[in-house]
């Protein structure tokens, strides 16, 4: 691990991972010579939390990979542009930015993560042309007490980034690395309001290929750790693995009224 201390992830994600490294780290032990490998990044909570030495970080989300590469290149470019942002920002503002299609990667860094503090919920999600249509949400804090680019950075020296299909970046994993993965949850379980726009980006084919390409780095020595919704075929997918179950608060229904205890899996391979 790195000797500086854990980093608070700089975005809000869909099924972030702060409550599981914070209520179960147990299961992320990870020995110093492992290589850690995170085929769906997001906000990257659990990397954050515990900073190894080596890792391969990917996700599909290009804007996403360019953002964090950005922060790592050239981090305080990224903050004075956000600061600009939070001197800017309005409700006509938010619409302009949403609009626009940044030229370079720190433009296109501090646009994402503007649009991330400051839309509704901190959805990220893109119609079929690809631009990103979230309505403006009630935060308007632009610029957090938490930000700390600089150790981002530092925690992102020596990562290897990626934007690729997650089997190709399982598929390069064997002894001595260390896979969480953490996907989309496309089957219906607790109300999950995500599914049905999830199942658009991760169909159940995507579900049988990833269980597929896991096992298979599994026997190749690598070792594995899944989180998923907590539904039977999802456990029928991992039979024969150590399923667990975990229990937390869901934060993503837009009424509090809604927001109850939820189940989700941990499978370890």
């Amino acid at each position: 691990m790195h000797d500086q201390r854990p980093v608070v992830p700089f975005l809000k994600w869909a099924g972030g991972k702060r409550w599981l490294i914070r209520n179960h780290s147990v299961f992320f032990d990870i020995p110093n010579r492992c290589r850690y490998v995170e085929p769906f990044l997001g906000s990257g909570a659990v990397f954050f939390s515990l900073l190894p030495k080596q890792a391969m970080l990917n996700d599909l989300n290009r804007e996403l990979i360019t953002t964090y590469t950005a922060i790592r290149d050239e981090w305080k470019m990224v903050a004075r542009a956000l600061a600009d942002h939070n001197r800017k920002h309005s409700h006509e503002y938010y619409y302009h930015i949403r609009g626009s299609i940044p030229k370079d990667s720190v433009a296109l860094a501090a646009r994402f993560i503007y649009l991330n503090r400051t839309c509704f919920n901190g959805i990220y999600r893109v119609n079929r042309r690809g631009e990103f249509n979230v309505p403006l949400g009630t935060k308007t804090s632009v610029v957090l007490d938490t930000d700390d680019f600089e150790g981002v950075a530092s925690s992102l020296s020596e990562v290897v980034l990626r934007s690729d299909d997650f089997q190709l970046v399982i598929d390069d994993c064997g002894r001595g690395d260390f896979i969480f993965a953490d996907p989309p949850y496309t089957v219906k379980h607790n109300n999950n309001g995500f599914v049905k726009y999830n199942e658009r980006l991760f169909s159940w084919s995507d579900q049988e290929r990833l269980s597929a390409s896991l096992r298979r780095a599994a026997k190749r020595g690598a070792s594995v750790v899944v989180s998923n919704a907590d539904h039977s075929s999802i456990r029928d997918l991992y039979s024969g693995c150590d399923i667990l179950t975990l229990s937390r608060h869901s934060v993503m229904a837009s009424e509090a009224a809604r927001r109850r205890i939820t189940s989700e899996i941990l499978v370890r391979l």
